[in-house]
């Protein structure tokens, strides 16, 4: 029980994210996984292109 008690306090000394910084975090992560996924779909064409020479 002494693990549950110091779990909650500890949870009461946790600093919570605003909402614009949640907005502001969840932006850069679906900006950052759109930015990887074009360079990645960017890669996997050229590495088929380069592969189409060879068969």
């Amino acid at each position: 029980m002494k693990f549950i008690k110091s779990v909650i306090d500890e949870m009461k000394v946790v600093t919570w994210p605003t909402a614009s910084e949640n907005r502001r975090d969840t932006t850069t992560v679906i900006g950052t996984s759109i930015i990887m996924a074009i360079f990645l779909g960017a890669v996997d064409w050229l590495v088929q292109w380069a592969l189409s020479f060879l068969a």
